[in-house]
Parts: C-alpha cells; sequence; structure tokens
C-alpha cells in the first residue's frame, strides 16, 4: 500500500466512482475510508457525499480515537464502523461501505450466500454477518468490528456490507466478489439448486489466481 496521502485519495476517488457504476450504491449512499499509514489517522467521506462525485475536499480526516481533526465538517455516520474496524484490524488499510443488492437480497431470503468461484474463495471464502442495529449507532460498529475480527467481508442486515483491505483496490474488489457471489446464490436459488458448491477438499487451500 502506498503511503502517498494523494495517491490514497485518488485511489477513494475512482473507487467511489466505480461502485456507483456498478450499482452497488444509490445517491449518497456507502462510504469509504482509507487508513494513512504511519499515524493514528484514517480518511472517510464525509456525510451525504456523492461517490460518483467525490473530490478531497469531501473527506475528513479522523484519528482513532474519533476525533475530526481536518477536512470535511461532517464525516459519515458510519465514520465509528470505520473507526473500529480499523482498531481491531491493524492490517487494514481500506474499507468500502455499500449497500449492493443482490448482497442483501439473498440476506433477506435467509439464504446464506455461496462462494462458489476460485475468486469468491481467493479473495473471501466467507462473510461475517451482523444483524440490523441502527445506522451510525455504536452497537452497528462494534458488532461489526468483532464480525471483522475473523472476516473480510461483513453483511450488514437490511443495510449494506463492508469489505477490508491492505489497499483501496483490494477492499473495492473483495465487496465486487462479495455481490457477485450473492448474485450467483441468488441465481442459484431461483434455479432450485441448494447443492452447487466450491470443492469442498479445495477450500481454505488456494495459493493464487
Amino acid at each position: 500500500m502506498t503511503d502517498d496521502r494523494d495517491t490514497l485519495i485518488a485511489e477513494l476517488v475512482d473507487a467511489g466512482r466505480h461502485v456507483v457504476d456498478r450499482g452497488l450504491v444509490q445517491a449518497s449512499g456507502g462510504n469509504l475510508s482509507v487508513r494513512l499509514p504511519g499515524t493514528d489517522r484514517f480518511l472517510v467521506t464525509g456525510s451525504g457525499t456523492w461517490l460518483d462525485r467525490l473530490t478531497p475536499q469531501d473527506l475528513a480526516e479522523m484519528t482513532l480515537d474519533g476525533e475530526r481533526r481536518a477536512g470535511a465538517d461532517r464525516p459519515s455516520v458510519e465514520w465509528r464502523l470505520h473507526q473500529r474496524t480499523y482498531a481491531v484490524r491493524p492490517d487494514v488499510g481500506a474499507i468500502v461501505h455499500l449497500h449492493p443488492q443482490h448482497v442483501l437480497l439473498v440476506d433477506m431470503l435467509g439464504v446464506p450466500i455461496r462462494f462458489t468461484t476460485l475468486d469468491h474463495q481467493y479473495y473471501l471464502g466467507s462473510a461475517g454477518w451482523v444483524p440490523f442495529l441502527p445506522s451510525g449507532s455504536d452497537e452497528v460498529a462494534d458488532a461489526a468490528a468483532e464480525a471483522a475480527r475473523d472476516h473480510d467481508a461483513v453483511v450488514l442486515a437490511h443495510h449494506g456490507c463492508s469489505a477490508l483491505g491492505d489497499s483501496v483496490s483490494m477492499a473495492l474488489r473483495r465487496a465486487l466478489n462479495l455481490e457477485e457471489a450473492a448474485t450467483m446464490t441468488y441465481r442459484l436459488h431461483v434455479a432450485g439448486n441448494t447443492t452447487a458448491d466450491f470443492p469442498q477438499k479445495w477450500k481454505g487451500n488456494i495459493l493464487s489466481v
């Protein structure tokens, strides 16, 4: 992961455009963040920010203690989710929080997401889950952080998901794979298939893709 601030901001801007183009968020939904290497701070999108119009001025600089130090006056209502996930996962350099339709759809159907392809297994393999808790609350932030201890993606019931990575590009890649896995799960469900899955003997034993 680069430690150049301008490069990190440019990566967030590009990610914002991409997730909107892919329909993973609507209007000003969703939020993105990146840790500033070598510091106790991270940048998070401001409240009400449209991710496809993201500018450097739309980012709030926060500390891991929850203090705003610079940038946008009002950080995203979900800043605590980012803060507390960074606190429990020092290896995480970026977090992408989105509202993807198929992730939410299969969760509401009570159907576990199946990670059926090589990419799904390599980049994710599994996802954590959090029941519905109010957006922006300490409760949802703490629950998401706890789930993130063991998973690189977390489904937030009736809300969305968070995907984590050591870089913005990896967090985005995991978010895209989570939605693709959910889409394939839904199609298998509609087709009446309940058994198709990645070969059990290879789960957890994939070296590269």
